[in-house]
């Protein structure tokens, strides 16, 4: 109705006739030529007038439009039709076929005219105020029942705390009451403890001492022992007029086999050792039953020396020169004899890093034994004096007694926390030395595989560890260059040696046990002379580390190997 006033009042439609003038007798003047531009310019004034009233007409509808939106009355605010109500009533009901019918009859009574402007009017408004009404009434009730149904969650939540309150309660009670008792419990255990730990003390004391007085006197024991039946054998082969037998030995062991120097203990266990033979061919030939005993007990094991034997080397020792004074030891030689770095090895015995132990047999030229049992590299190896068994520690933290007779691993030495990287047996005797790099040293009993001391004083990883001859004092170094002599019947550091900071690799003795050698990190061989207390350093490998020093039996002559692939002679 509005668009309709609009253009009623913008348009207006006028009837003009035109009458017919050509009978006239006005002139009319001729328009020239030059006249046609300005016609042009006439027309297209018209066009551009007749464009600016389209845009104003388009203008005036549009303000009409926002008019329209802008007035106070939402178009939901209109009233609905009374076909629409009806229509809109069927739909929400699902009658559909209710519906087409009343379409159908409804629009055919509208076309005749059967119905007045009023009956087909809108719908009051109070029955769409009823049916908001009811809209709102349902989302209420909806609403409600939400509400009832978080109500009665959060009731039962609220109770299940409760409960659960209540318990943690109780519980936290209980716990309270329990760690007051074990509160009462330990202070009175630890007064208990502490009555007892004078006795403790006083019996570990004890138990140190004693120990260290049985070592001792085992020493000093083997060592009487070996001397006297040293002078027996001298008496008795200068009363029968012979000179005294050379020792016999097996290729690449450090064992005396003098059928003549025999005492009783060497007699008896020979004659043990015969009669298990014998036991055990017997054996052979008898049932089933005694034939799994003697496996089980492994006829092949050798038997550990009783510690009675003499240390012959300690009269080599004696008749060592009195060692070379600090910077006389010269560079004589330079070996070039590996492309690799040069470690340490025995001559019949090797350690690896593919966790094996190997024997070789230099007569035959190839390895006749490989030992193999444990986890991870194998750092160092040691014959035992009598030849029949082997120590090797490995970086699985634990070392290994292995028999060579039965080639099996009689016993596995664990205690300590990190690698093992050094072992060594004490000449003529079943004591094991090894140095670890969870910074202690250890003394074992290869019988047993049990330890029977700890040395602590190093702050760094123990690289090696050695005997001197006697077997009364170890040196061990450490990673950090530092040197520690010990005693070993007072288990205490009696001098430590600042050579660092650089690791110290190997320690070695010379037979007399006045000057010892350590392989040095720097490239240099540092020897110390333990009478005067004073360090020097001999420099002939390259900037390389040195692996590994020794001494020869009458401390004239100094070899070194390095990482440069060089052995270095001293003299």
């Amino acid at each position: 109705m509005e668009e309709s006033a609009i253009s009623e009042a913008s348009f207006c439609l006028q009837k003009i006739t035109i009458t017919d003038y050509s009978k006239d007798d006005y002139q009319y003047e001729e328009v020239p030529a030059d006249d046609e531009f300005s016609l042009q310019e006439d027309d297209e004034d018209l066009s551009k007038a007749l464009q600016t009233i389209q845009e104003q007409t388009e203008d005036a509808h549009i303000l009409a439009l926002q008019s329209v939106l802008t007035s106070e009355k939402s178009v939901s605010e209109i009233p609905e039709a009374m076909d629409d109500f009806f229509c809109n009533f069927l739909v929400r009901l699902g009658m559909s076929r209710t519906l087409d019918c009343f379409q159908t009859e409804w629009y055919e009574l509208i076309e005749r005219g059967a119905f007045t402007a009023k009956d087909v009017g809108l719908v009051p408004t109070v029955y769409t105020q009823n049916q908001q009404l009811q809209a709102e009434n349902m989302c209420l009730r909806k609403d409600l029942d939400n509400y009832k149904l978080a109500a009665n969650k959060a009731k039962e939540t609220f109770l299940k705390m409760q409960k659960e309150r209540d318990f943690h309660r109780m519980h936290h009670k209980r716990v309270v009451q329990e760690k007051n008792r074990l509160i009462c419990d330990i202070k009175r255990l630890k007064a208990h403890y502490a009555s007892y730990e004078p006795v403790l003390k006083q019996l570990t004391e004890k138990y140190q001492t004693t120990l260290r007085q049985k070592m001792l006197t085992s020493l000093e024991r083997d060592r009487a022992v070996g001397q006297v039946t040293g002078l027996q054998a001298t008496l008795h082969n200068l009363e029968s007029g012979y000179a005294v037998q050379s020792p016999v030995t097996k290729a690449g062991h450090e064992c005396e086999r003098k059928k003549g120097l025999e005492g009783p203990t060497q007699k008896a266990l020979q004659e043990a050792r015969q009669q298990k033979m014998l036991d055990a061919e017997r054996s052979s030939y008898g049932p089933v039953k005694d034939s799994a005993k003697i496996g089980k007990r492994y006829p092949k094991d050798s038997e550990f020396p009783v510690d009675t034997q003499a240390n012959s080397f300690l009269a080599r020792a004696k008749e060592c020169t009195q060692p070379l004074k600090s910077g006389e030891y010269k560079l004589g030689n330079t070996l070039k004899v590996h492309d690799l770095p040069v470690s340490c090895g025995t001559q019949l015995v090797t350690s690896s890093g593919d966790a094996t132990v190997r024997i070789w047999d230099l007569s035959k030229g190839g390895c006749i034994l490989t030992l193999q049992g444990h986890a991870q590299a194998v750092w160092d190896c040691s014959w035992h004096s009598c030849g029949d068994f082997v120590a090797s520690a490995s970086m699985d933290s634990t070392s290994k007694i292995w028999d060579v007779n039965s080639e099996r691993c009689r016993y596995t030495l664990r205690g300590h926390k990190d690698s093992v990287n050094s072992i060594e047996f004490l000449l003529f005797s079943n004591m094991v030395l090894t140095s670890s790099a969870d910074k202690t040293l250890s003394l074992w009993d290869a019988r047993t595989g049990f330890r029977v001391h700890t040395f602590y004083g190093h702050l760094h990883s123990c690289n090696h560890a050695t005997f001197n001859m006697k077997g009364d004092t170890i040196a061990s170094c450490d990673s950090r260059g530092m040197l520690k002599l010990w005693d070993i019947r007072q288990s205490v550091p009696i001098m430590s040696i600042d050579a660092g900071p650089r690791p110290a690799n190997q320690a070695a003795f010379d037979y007399s046990g006045r000057a010892m050698a350590v392989a040095s990190g720097d490239g240099s061989v540092k020897v110390l002379y333990l009478e005067l207390g004073q360090l020097s350093s001999l420099r002939g490998h390259s900037e390389e580390e040195v692996h590994s020093v020794a001494f020869d039996h009458k401390a004239g002559r100094l070899l070194s190997g390095g990482a440069d692939g060089t052995l270095c002679l001293w003299t």
